[in-house]
């Protein structure tokens, strides 16, 4: 069985089922076992067998048993492979670290932790397999293994030459190892110390026994493969696909264990990447160049080359060599280079390879800096080759087709020396393919929109990269929730309600029985490793060999859709892959930097909108609805006559605001001494263009009037204006409220790579039609109109998180001016419990 959860955790389920009948239970509260951090996304799912929501779900201390938060309403779905009845449950507003469980009724769901720290140690953690999977010599089991690999099959050297290759990792749970899967594995290991390094501990040697050596554990991981690798490529124009093939099958056993499978000894065959077909079982494979393998050599080497360039010059400067060579190799022989087996059909079935390329190229750009921009043009060409993983938003593909299952290219290429217009394309390449899962997940409420394929796992952690990459580098938080909601599907929030990672959490429900013999045969724990996943159905039915070994203790959430098993008789569903693994490690590392103050590390653009605020076209429209905090903001360009009186009744009121003028405004020297006041008094201070331009169509939002070069340019000027009033001593302000309040997506993702995040009134309050005037007709409200509106919306909506916006002047034809009420609406919202701040603090 499982690992069982916290002792607190047993005794509430026993008191849970002293309570209902003997029947099995019909409801189940699934979650993220691993937990949420307090600024973080905050879902689980209702799943019921029944067609059944309950009327609220509360939260609860799991130390007082005391409800602390109600969640009334729910986001309900229909039904969901084993579900009649799903809904998502949204907590994300409650932030308070603790230890909780959600209950409705008598159903439960595990416990969890809210806590900055929830994912402090898991990348480390996942290292373990990637140890444990070493060839060559084992730390784990402190022995060598394949000492012997191994001869060469289509080369240009004579068939069976000897060639050391030994090292590197076994690809799963057969001792194969492929050089697509460690290239990757490595590339995201190299990327994860450069970006998050600070994260991982050094409790290893190099060889991967105890004992320091002043080497982050991550750096001697991804040593261990690049080693490898150098061997599989010995020279230019000679490099290798794979170490084995399927004959290895035969039978489960520990790695020293081999004996003579392929005919020659304990040498295992090296197939030399031809760039054409190889033996696929019966058939030939797909092979038609050399450019997929070629081209992860490549951006491996050149990212490594990166890396060692401080610490160890010569070695630097020979991986960057062997990164051109192995690029012009690609080149050379464009195309996709697949994978060989004997007995079976089954082979990595690599179908695209400008990708590869695309990342080799980049990588090489990044790493050579401007001294050849050929390798810019070359990855941006490459790069509209295949704006979208190809996989994302189908429903099936073949095994490892399109492979890896995130272009990183795009994400090292949009952070290099590219123009703004290039850097935009890539961007949206990104987001066309969330959007594709998006438009899939949005129909479930486990938000899945990843196929159920084999290794579906590897393509949910890569899409999360994809989501990550492109919230980091653009700023736009849109679809951070469905970021999350894979997440926690990785770590049980998924219709079996179990971590698809051996052992994390440690608590948790996890995987014990592994498709592994290190696990089968030894109970040896290959903590860390994360196994393949759900497969569908139809696919699980047609596979050869598979046989469950005990009884399916996730029975009753198998379903037509999609099934899992915790069982080593299935080796499509529960076998660990080091691949895979490997990108995990990079995921966690980065969701640990999250939490840990921020540094100047890594590619960020600006860090993530609190999820708990509201946002419009990617900019804030309100705050925290949990908290009775109100920001009042004052927008003014030619019109400021009301600045002396609001600064006034605001110095009555002890009362903060935030104000956003124009550059040509800041540059009036008339109003000049009030604003240097109100900044004196600790009165926030923004942008609001430089001349008041606009950069949208009224009728037509999507359309955009100004270019990126302009509208910077009229921002920069803004910023100057303000500078040389002193009002920005440390650097830019982070916050802009677009002229006329009026922006678009694209608008808000050319300010958040400043990083600048954009601002603008709460929808409803409708204080900001203040610069109305009375020949306007219809349009026109009056102050004591408006301030009418505004108690409605607070009667019907709450104020809680509420931007309030003001004029500092209007149009002389207004003589009702809504500044001059200000002391009878800011004492209305004090006396109903609200404070105000100031936008940057709200």
């Amino acid at each position: 069985m499982k690992r069982i959860l916290f002792f607190v955790g047993i005794v509430l389920l026993i008191l849970c089922f002293a309570f209902k009948k003997s029947e099995d239970p019909q409801h189940w509260i699934r979650i993220n076992q691993l937990g949420y951090t307090p600024n973080g996304s905050k879902v689980a799912v209702w799943c019921s067998k029944e067609n059944v929501l309950p009327k609220k779900i509360e939260l609860v201390n799991a130390e007082t048993n005391e409800a602390v938060y109600s969640i009334d309403q729910l986001e309900a779905f229909g039904a969901y492979g084993p579900f009649n009845k799903t809904a998502r449950v949204k907590f994300t507003s409650f932030r308070k670290p603790g230890r909780y469980f959600l209950r409705a009724g008598n159903t439960i769901s595990p416990i969890f932790k809210i806590d900055q720290d929830v994912y402090k140690g898991t990348a480390d953690f996942c290292l373990r397999y990637m140890r444990q999977q070493r060839s060559g010599f084992n730390p784990y089991l402190k022995d060598s293994c394949h000492t012997y690999d191994g001869y060469t099959l289509y080369g240009p050297m004579p068939d069976s030459t000897h060639i050391d290759v030994s090292g590197g990792w076994h690809d799963a749970s057969d001792y194969l190892q492929y050089t697509t899967t460690s290239a990757n594995a490595a590339w995201h290991l190299l990327s994860a110390y450069q970006s998050f390094g600070r994260v991982f501990s050094d409790e290893k040697q190099a060889n991967g026994l105890d004992g320091k050596n002043g080497v982050a554990d991550i750096l001697d991981e991804a040593k261990w493969g690049l080693d490898w690798l150098l061997k599989m490529n010995p020279s230019d124009g000679i490099m290798f696909n794979q170490l084995g093939d399927d004959r290895d099958h035969v039978k489960m056993r520990i790695p020293k264990e081999d004996t003579n499978y392929y005919g020659k000894g304990f040498e295992r065959p090296v197939y030399f990447v031809s760039g054409k077909p190889q033996v696929r079982g019966k058939f030939m494979n797909a092979t038609t160049g050399t450019a997929s393998t070629a081209g992860k050599y490549s951006s491996t080497f050149a990212l490594a080359a990166q890396v060692y360039q401080e610490k160890d010059q010569s070695f630097s400067k020979k991986l960057l060599q062997k990164a051109e060579a192995a690029y012009r190799y690609g080149k050379q022989y464009p195309g996709v280079s697949q994978t060989a087996s004997v007995k079976s059909p089954y082979i990595y079935a690599e179908g695209n390879w400008v990708d590869d390329m695309e990342l080799a190229a980049a990588t090489l750009a990044q790493t050579k800096g401007s001294k050849d921009g050929i390798y810019h043009t070359d990855a941006y060409s490459f790069a509209k080759k295949e704006p979208i993983t190809p996989w994302l938003g189908k429903d099936t593909a073949h095994h490892y087709e399109w492979y890896p299952f995130v272009n990183a290219g795009h994400y090292v290429l949009a952070n290099g020396t590219i123009n703004n217009n290039q850097r935009d394309t890539l961007h949206d390449y990104y987001e066309a393919g969330i959007k594709a899962v998006w438009n899939k997940a949005k129909q479930n409420a486990f938000y899945r929109g990843v196929p159920f394929i084999w290794c579906s796992n590897n393509l949910t952690v890569s899409f999360v990269l994809q989501c990550y990459w492109y919230r980091t580098m653009t700023g736009d938080d849109t679809y951070t929730e469905l970021e999350q909601a894979n997440i926690d599907w990785i770590f049980g929030c998924n219709p079996w309600g179990t971590s698809m990672v051996y052992g994390l959490p440690s608590w948790g429900d996890t995987p014990v029985d592994p498709h592994s013999a290190f696990t089968h045969l030894k109970k040896y724990p290959i903590d860390g490793g994360l196994v393949d996943g759900p497969v569908y159905t139809a696919i699980y039915k047609n596979l050869i060999g598979i046989k469950l070994n005990d009884p399916d203790e996730y029975a009753a959430f198998q379903s037509d859709l999609a099934v899992y098993h915790d069982d080593y008789g299935d080796y499509s569903t529960n076998e660990p892959t080091m691949d895979g693994t490997a990108s995990l490690i990079y995921l966690l590392a980065a969701k640990e930097n999250e939490t840990r103050p921020t540094t100047n590390g890594g590619w960020t653009a600006y860090p993530p909108i609190h999820p708990a605020f509201t946002l419009q076209h990617g900019a804030i429209v309100r705050g925290d609805t949990t908290k009775k905090s109100i920001a009042i903001v004052f927008t003014a360009d030619e019109y400021v006559e009301g600045l002396p009186v609001i600064q006034k009744i605001l110095q009555q009121q002890n009362t903060k605001a935030s104000f956003f003028f124009t550059g040509r405004l800041y540059r009036n020297k008339a109003y000049q001494p009030v604003i240097q006041q109100l900044y004196q008094q600790q009165h926030y201070f923004g942008a609001h263009s430089d001349q008041h331009i606009l950069y949208n169509d009224w009728k037509n939002r999507d359309s955009l009037l100004v270019t990126r070069d302009s509208l910077e340019k009229d921002y920069q000027n803004n910023i100057e204006a303000m500078r040389s009033l002193g009002l920005l001593k440390n650097g830019e302000p982070q916050y802009f409220i677009p002229p006329y309040e009026w922006w678009n997506k694209k608008i808000s993702k050319w300010f958040s790579q400043r990083p600048v995040r954009l601002v603008s009134f709460t929808p409803g309050t409708r204080t900001n039609a203040d610069y109305t005037w009375p020949e306007m007709g219809a349009s026109y409200k009056s102050s004591e109109e408006l301030i009418d509106l505004l108690k409605a919306f607070e009667v019907k909506h709450t104020l809680n998180g509420a931007i309030l916006l003001i004029h500092a002047g209007t149009d002389p034809r207004r003589k009702d001016k809504l500044y001059n009420r200000l002391p009878e609406i800011i004492t209305l919202l004090k006396t109903k419990g609200y404070h105000f701040t100031t936008i940057d603090k709200l």
